[in-house]
């Protein structure tokens, strides 16, 4: 009887495996490579291979006190009415800049970024240098662009920037330097636009220096070799010697006239005669000195306010140029750019990717889709044969 019994239980299980076998046999193999093939890989890498990834994100703004918000956003009133406003240009360079080889070369210094993202880091798929395949700084530089995504918000020109990583201290840490060389580069462009703009202001300021000194030496030169100060004033000072030593000669001749009048032996009279003509020598080389020759003060004092001219009007233009100078200065302070943040870089506690069953199922209904149109494709095919 148990005899039986068994030899049924083993009828019943090869009757089981058969049915089983039958029934593989009768599956699409179509539909075995193209929807069941893939789902089952999808399924196995998202569930048992695939590694966590940590996303850090942060948001900043580039903004400029001197140009103004942009209409039509609550946010760009709020920054126009605070008197300071973004400045669009300059936030795309900030954000090229974080994507760029000099960005990643300095996140790589000591290797940091490569080893954060290869060696035993993440899964065979999904980390840098698998096999030690693809490793050149080339790779890295696509790698790292793969990892940091930086998105611009034209509405309210907020930057939003995230960091994936094997670790949420990396994605952190990585994100947090990114901020920090975007801030960096701000203040590189600022000093850049500051020279350019103080530059011209600066030269000026220079030239005039220079024509300043050059015609306070040539005024200088002028004193020394004419023994004069100033001409004018020389002149003025001689002129009121003349005019005394006219009135002296006028006493004098006075004075001599009324001696040979009532006493023409009185011998006072050839000493006023003596001086008299001391006298009217000493008035004639004065003029002479002020107003006569080529070395007189009149043409001294030509030379000399040509001179102190030539000085007046280069430190007129010294002065000009110092204010230029510092208007220019204040100028490109008043725009200089600044790189706001607005959440800092957070360190998550929760891995977000892979959206495991996202993707299984985007996996399924893509396998689903091909599957359907190569069965369209391959009934039109036999129907046209037929």
């Amino acid at each position: 009887m148990e005899n039986v019994q068994k030899i049924g239980e083993t009828g019943i299980s090869a009757g089981q495996q058969s049915n089983f076998v039958a029934r593989l046999k009768r599956i699409d193999k179509l539909f075995a490579a193209v929807v069941l093939l893939p789902s089952l890989v999808s399924t196995l890498y998202f569930t048992f291979i695939a590694a966590d990834v940590y996303v850090s994100t942060s948001t900043f703004v580039v903004r400029s006190p001197q140009k103004s918000a942009q209409a039509g956003s609550l946010f760009g009133s709020f920054l126009q009415s605070s008197g300071l406003a973004r400045a669009d240009d300059d936030t795309h360079a900030v954000n090229d800049y974080m994507l760029s080889r000099d960005a990643l070369t300095e996140l790589n210094k000591g290797e940091t970024f490569r080893n954060a993202y290869g060696g035993d880091n993440g899964d065979v798929f999904s980390r840098f240098g698998t096999l030690g395949l693809r490793t050149s700084f080339e790779d890295l530089l696509k790698y790292f662009q793969r990892r940091v995504e930086v998105h611009y918000d034209t509405t309210t020109s907020i930057t939003t920037l995230t960091v994936e990583a094997y670790s949420a201290k990396e994605a952190q840490t990585f994100n947090l330097q990114l901020l920090d060389l975007g801030e960096k580069r701000v203040n590189e462009m600022n000093s850049r636009a500051a020279q350019d703009a103080v530059r011209y202001a600066a030269g000026e300021v220079e030239r005039a220096q220079n024509a300043v000194r050059r015609t306070s030496a040539e005024l200088l030169a002028f004193r020394e070799h004419q023994s004069v100060f100033d001409p004018e004033k020389q002149s003025a000072l001689d002129l009121q010697q003349a005019s005394q030593i006219q009135m002296d000669l006028k006493n004098s001749s006075a004075l001599l006239a009324q001696l040979q009048s009532v006493a023409p032996a009185n011998p006072q009279i050839p000493v006023l005669k003596t001086r008299i003509d001391t006298l009217r020598r000493q008035i004639n080389e004065t003029t002479q000195g002020v107003a006569g020759g080529r070395n007189s003060l009149a043409n001294k004092n030509a030379r000399y306010e040509r001179l102190a001219l030539d000085r007046d009007f280069a430190e007129k233009q010294l002065a000009s140029a110092q204010v230029s100078l510092e208007t220019a200065r204040n100028e490109a302070i008043r725009q200089q750019l600044y790189l706001e943040r607005i959440a800092q870089p957070n360190a998550p506690d929760k891995a977000l990717l892979p959206h495991r069953i996202r993707n299984i199922a985007a996996t399924l209904i893509l396998s689903l889709l091909v599957w359907a149109s190569l069965r369209l494709l391959l009934a039109s095919v036999r129907e046209h044969r037929d």
